[in-house]
């Protein structure tokens, strides 16, 4: 789902992007719902809120962009065991939040 809502928001087409997003959001919701979820199931709910957090800051909608990559941040400094791919997500959502801020100060 992340996927083809990315390549919908690359196409322009944001309604649709958006519409896909919402429609993730159950299965989402379900998979983080287990007490210790796979990577797997955390690096989708991840690219999903990260995806709908670009969507939001291309917007204008900044704190509700940076709540979404706060949520991002919390997931991969707590992830254990750190790795590669753990520590680069960790590393982008600093880096979107950090963005965040700049854009809710001017």
């Amino acid at each position: 789902m992340a996927r083809e809502a990315e390549a919908q928001l690359r196409a322009g087409k944001a309604d649709e992007a958006a519409a896909i997003i919402t429609k993730g959001e159950p299965l989402i919701t379900r998979l983080m719902a287990v007490p210790q979820p796979s990577l797997a199931a955390v690096s989708a709910a991840s690219d999903l809120d990260e995806l709908y957090g670009r969507m939001l800051l291309s917007n204008g909608n900044y704190g509700w962009a940076r709540l979404l990559f706060q949520k991002n941040l919390a997931r991969w400094k707590s992830w254990t065991p750190k790795t590669e791919e753990t520590e680069q997500r960790r590393k982008q959502a600093e880096a979107e939040i950090t963005l965040c801020d700049r854009k809710l100060a001017e």
